[in-house]
C-alpha cells in the first residue's frame, strides 16, 4: 500500500498482560491514497520498535506498506480514537512482518501531496463555529464535526 500520511498519534504503552511487569507500545496513523480512499494503519510492538517506526516519517510523508496483516475494524470503538474511514478494515503492523518504507511524495506521485488538503468527512457534515453559537441549545448532547480554522496560538 502506498499513500501520504494524514494523520498520526503520539506513541502510548499499556501495560502486557501476557508478560506480567512489561508494557506494550503502540501509535496509530492515518494514510490516504485517493479523494475518496483513506485507512487507519496501527503498530503494536516493543519500545525500541514503536518508538523507531513512529520517528522515521511524519504527516505529509509518502510511505509504502508492505505485509500488513488487514483486520476488520470494531467501528464504535476504534472510530473513537481514530478519523473514521470508508472502509470497514484497518491496517495492522507487525514487527516481525511487515516493513514501512518512507519516500518523497514528488517520488512517488506529486497527485499524493493533493490529498493532504482534502477534509476527510463529507462536505455537507460540518458545522460551523457561528451555527453552533447560534444553535448551541438545540445541538446540546449531540456529536458534531466542526470545520474551524486556527486564528492564533499562544500562551
Amino acid at each position: 500500500v502506498i499513500g501520504v500520511v494524514i494523520g498520526k498519534t503520539d506513541v502510548r504503552s499499556f501495560p502486557d498482560r501476557k508478560n506480567i511487569g512489561t508494557e506494550r507500545y503502540t501509535f496509530n496513523f492515518t494514510i490516504r491514497d485517493s479523494p475518496t480512499y483513506f485507512i487507519n494503519v496501527q503498530s503494536w510492538g516493543r519500545g525500541e520498535y514503536i518508538r523507531s517506526l513512529s520517528e522515521s516519517f511524519r504527516v505529509g510523508d509518502c510511505v509504502t506498506i508492505e505485509n500488513p496483516l488487514i483486520q476488520s475494524k470494531e467501528a464504535e470503538r476504534e472510530e473513537k480514537f481514530n478519523p473514521v474511514t470508508p472502509s470497514g478494515y484497518k491496517l495492522l503492523l507487525s514487527e516481525n512482518h511487515s516493513v514501512v518504507k518512507t519516500s518523497s511524495c514528488y517520488d512517488t506521485d506529486t497527485r499524493l501531496l493533493a490529498l493532504l488538503h482534502l477534509p476527510v468527512k463529507d462536505p455537507q457534515d460540518y458545522y460551523s463555529l457561528g451555527d453552533i453559537v447560534a444553535n448551541g441549545q438545540s445541538l446540546h448532547g449531540r456529536v458534531l464535526n466542526v470545520l474551524a480554522a486556527v486564528m492564533a496560538v499562544s500562551e
